[in-house]
């Protein structure tokens, strides 16, 4: 099984929307939201049985996290 990454540039105010969006395509392993300094803020891995339950709490922190961002990028890791 071959992975990809992906990297997308945005700001704050798209940060959740995005996840939302890359969550509901189902083939992202793991989400790594990283500042504008290259530094990670929150890696989230992806599993099946962890997609359902715990998309409420995580999507809350990344709305934190994009309350105080101007700029980050999300990595995406696809098997």
């Amino acid at each position: 099984m071959s992975e990809k990454t992906e990297e997308f540039s945005i700001n704050g105010e798209q940060l959740v929307a995005k996840v939302k969006q890359i969550v509901a395509e189902g083939n992202a392993r793991l989400i790594t939201i990283k500042a504008k300094n290259g530094k990670e803020l929150i890696s989230i891995p992806l599993t099946i049985g962890v997609v359902g339950t715990l998309v409420a709490p995580v999507l809350a922190a990344l709305g934190a996290i994009a309350a105080l961002v101007t700029e980050c990028t999300i990595v995406v890791e696809r098997s």
